[in-house]
Formats: C-alpha cells, sequence, structure tokens
C-alpha cells in the first residue's frame, strides 16, 4: 500500500494565487488544504499528520496577518513547521519570522523546485519532531510506572552518585537504595547511571539541570 503523502496547509487571502499554489503542491507530490485566511486555519485545528505536515503561509493579510497567526500557533504550543511566503516589500518581516522559529521563506513568485526543496525540509524537520515527542512519550510513560521514592533514586543515581551516596541524601539505608534501584530496573528496563541518565532526560532535557546539587523533596521509603 503506497503510504499517505505529507499535507500542506497553504493560507492566503487571494484566492487566484491560492487555488495556483494548491495546484502545485499537489503536482508536487503532497496534499495540499487551502484556507482563505489565517483564522480559517487556526478554527480547523488540524492535528499534525503522522507522515508529516507543515503550513506554507502568506506573510501579509488582512484581519490577521501570517506573523500574528505565528504567534498565535506558539501560544497555544501547536507546533508546525512554517515556510512563509512573502511580496517584494516584505523582507523585513520575514526575517522576524525567521527569528521566530519560521523554517523559510519563499519570495512570490517562486519557482518549483524552490518551494519543492522548502516543503521537503519543512516535512523533514516535522517527522524529526514528531519522532523526538515520540520517544519522549515512551519515557515519561516508563518513568510514570516508578514511585516516587523511586524517581529520587533514579534521579541521584543518573546524575552519577554511588549508592552510599544516595542512601545518605535521602536519609535510607544502603539496603533500602539497592532495593529501590532493583524495583527501577524492573519497571524500566534501565539500571545503569548512563541508561537512567538518558531515559530521564528524554523524558524532560531539564531534569539534571541543577547537577544534583539539591535534595529532592522528602517521599515516603
Amino acid at each position: 500500500m503506497t503510504a499517505p503523502p505529507p499535507v500542506i496547509h497553504v493560507v492566503d487571502d487571494d484566492p487566484a494565487f491560492l487555488r495556483s499554489t494548491l495546484f502545485m503542491v499537489e503536482g508536487l507530490g503532497f496534499a495540499p488544504v487551502g484556507y482563505a485566511q489565517a483564522q480559517d486555519f487556526l478554527d480547523a485545528h488540524p492535528a499534525p499528520a503522522p507522515q508529516g505536515c507543515c503550513l506554507l503561509l502568506d506573510i501579509r493579510m488582512p484581519r490577521m496577518s501570517g506573523l500574528e497567526l505565528q504567534r498565535r500557533l506558539a501560544d497555544l504550543g501547536r507546533d508546525y513547521p512554517i515556510v512563509f511566503m512573502t511580496g517584494h516589500g516584505d523582507i523585513d518581516q520575514a526575517v522576524q519570522a525567521m527569528r521566530a522559529g519560521a523554517i523559510d521563506f519563499l519570495q512570490k513568485p517562486f519557482r518549483e523546485q524552490a518551494l519543492l526543496d522548502a516543503l521537503n525540509y519543512a516535512v523533514g524537520v516535522n517527522l524529526a519532531a514528531q519522532h523526538q515527542q515520540g520517544l519522549r512519550a515512551a519515557a515519561q510513560e516508563q518513568l510514570g510506572r516508578l514511585s516516587p521514592r523511586e524517581r529520587d533514586v533514579a534521579r541521584l543515581v543518573a546524575l552519577g552518585l554511588s549508592n552510599k551516596e544516595v542512601a545518605r541524601q535521602l536519609s535510607i539505608s544502603d539496603h533500602t537504595v539497592h532495593v529501590h534501584r532493583q524495583r527501577i530496573t524492573e519497571k524500566t528496563g534501565s539500571g545503569h547511571a548512563a541508561d537512567l541518565a538518558r531515559l530521564i532526560l528524554r523524558a524532560d532535557p531539564r531534569a539534571l539541570d541543577d547537577g544534583g546539587t539539591s535534595v529532592p523533596p522528602p517521599h515516603p521509603v
């Protein structure tokens, strides 16, 4: 069975340009979806496509500009890679959009190859982000199997502390630390410090930021 093509959401207030762009995007092998204004895209709230997706967005539109839509999406936590379409006088706005996280911008009228390159790159960024989100969710699920005290022990072990040092920090016995580590290994499959550090950082890249200088809040043994 042929895999479905990546979805390209195209937003432009010029009906003729929108139609021609949708036709071009489809001809390049993508699945285009058109919107006549930015609010239409917000209202549709399309879910990320597992085969990859991105947003091809006009930068200058009435009611809500492309830059405003970019800000709204960021505020909502909706992470779409954005390729902006700009006119000749919009370079300053395009630079502003890139600084705010846009993937690329294309100056109208653009060539098919330039569009293809930009869309392929944006879809690749989206697929990589979806993969990382999947890894993060799996790591969070694994760590969610641990009790609060087991999470304390796992974090300190990941920071390189020995069993004795963990016991001293948490005011528990060496034997209790050993038991907790056995349970951590059983529940997560990660027993060594490096494996635990990888798992914890995958779930939350900032989880080990303080370098272990602070003692975790007390939890029941």
